[in-house]
Parts: structure tokens; C-alpha cells; sequence
């Protein structure tokens, strides 16, 4: 009689009512909880810069040409993570590294911009995290949002640090590449969502 076979044999502990690796189904839900949460900070943010009384608007200070490069940078890094992704599907493990440090390189760029922006507003326009309502919930909505760009440069660097000194990379078991990649790419997507709705939307209401 053959022996059956447990997915956990493979790497691939399935949950058992979905069959999905329950290592993915636990990414989706929380992402999907990170989806709500920027959800509410960006409401948030609405209704405060639609009151009137303020001494100032983050919109009113927005060096929209220098944030669109930034946010360039930021996209460009979703298309070196699935570079990355793909490397590690055919086993090219130099490859592998290769984007894995490119993407963490591109989030690193975009973090420095988002300082840059956050020093220039301080100091060239007094707009800080205390001056008023609106300007405390952009700065919460955006740091928040530069804070999980932090945590995925730090994954994606771990990764490039396991490759590097171990060998390879695994999509077997622990944290691998396709969990980052799913974290990496819903930052992305969270940002084009700011940026739209936060910079250039806002932006023309001035």
C-alpha cells in the first residue's frame, strides 16, 4: 500500500480547508489587515486637509517633480523584485543576489528622498508633526508608510545576507523570496495609492 504523502513532507504546509500554503494565506491576511489600516490613515488624512482654519497644508509645500522621481525609484524596485523572484525559480543564485540588492538599493534611495522631504518641510516651511492636525496626519501616513519600506529592506538585505553566506536560497521552508516579494509589492502599491490621492489630487486644490 503506498504511503500517503503530507504536504509538510515537501515544505508546503497546506491549510486544510483551502489547500493554500498556509504560509501565503497568513501574507494575504496580513496584508489585507495593512490594506485597511493605510486605508483609515488616508481618510484620515482626507478630512483634515478638507477643513479650513489651518495655518498651513501639507499641499501647500509639495515639491511634486522631485517626489514623482522618487516615486519612480520606488516602482522601479517592484520590477527588480520579481527579477529577483524569477532568478530564484531557475536557481540562479548570483542573479538572485544581484536583484535582491538592487531592490533593497532602490527602497534605500526612496527612504532617503522621504528624509530629504520631511527635513526640507521642517525647515524651510516650520511644517512639523505638532504644527496642526493635517500636517500630523500626513506625517503619520507617510512615515507609517516609509516605516514598512524599512522593515522590507531589511527582509530584503536578510535574504541577500542568506544567499551570500549560505549558499542558497530556498523556497522550500523559512522566509523566502515569493513571501517578501508579496510584502514588497503591496508597499508599492500602498505608495502609488498616496501619491496619488495625498500628492497630486491634493496637490491641485491649491
Amino acid at each position: 500500500m503506498a504511503e500517503a504523502v503530507h504536504p509538510e513532507a515537501h515544505g508546503h504546509a497546506e491549510h486544510e480547508s483551502t489547500g493554500v500554503d498556509s504560509r501565503k494565506l497568513g501574507m494575504w491576511l496580513f496584508l489585507s489587515s495593512e490594506f485597511l489600516f493605510f486605508g483609515a490613515l488616508i481618510t484620515n488624512y482626507l478630512l483634515y486637509s478638507n477643513r479650513t482654519g489651518f495655518n498651513i497644508y501639507p499641499r501647500e509645500v509639495y515639491d511634486i517633480p522631485f517626489t514623482s522621481v522618487s516615486s519612480f525609484v520606488l516602482l522601479m524596485s517592484s520590477l527588480t523584485m520579481v527579477l529577483a523572484h524569477n532568478a530564484v525559480a531557475s536557481d540562479d543564485q548570483p542573479q538572485a543576489r544581484t536583484w535582491l540588492f538592487a531592490t533593497a538599493a532602490l527602497g534605500s534611495v526612496f527612504l532617503a528622498g522621504q528624509v530629504f522631504e520631511f527635513t526640507e518641510f521642517i525647515v524651510h516651511y516650520d511644517m512639523k508633526l505638532t504644527t496642526n492636525p493635517v500636517a500630523s496626519a500626513f506625517y503619520v501616513l507617510t512615515g507609517f508608510h516609509g516605516l514598512h519600506v524599512a522593515i522590507g529592506v531589511f527582509m530584503l538585505l536578510s535574504l541577500w545576507g542568506i544567499s551570500r553566506f549560505k549558499g542558497r536560497l530556498s523556497e522550500e521552508k523559512g522566509m523566502n523570496v515569493e513571501m517578501v516579494g508579496l510584502y514588497w509589492h503591496f508597499v508599492d502599491i500602498i505608495w502609488i495609492v498616496i501619491f496619488t490621492v495625498v500628492y497630486l489630487i491634493d496637490a491641485a486644490r491649491v
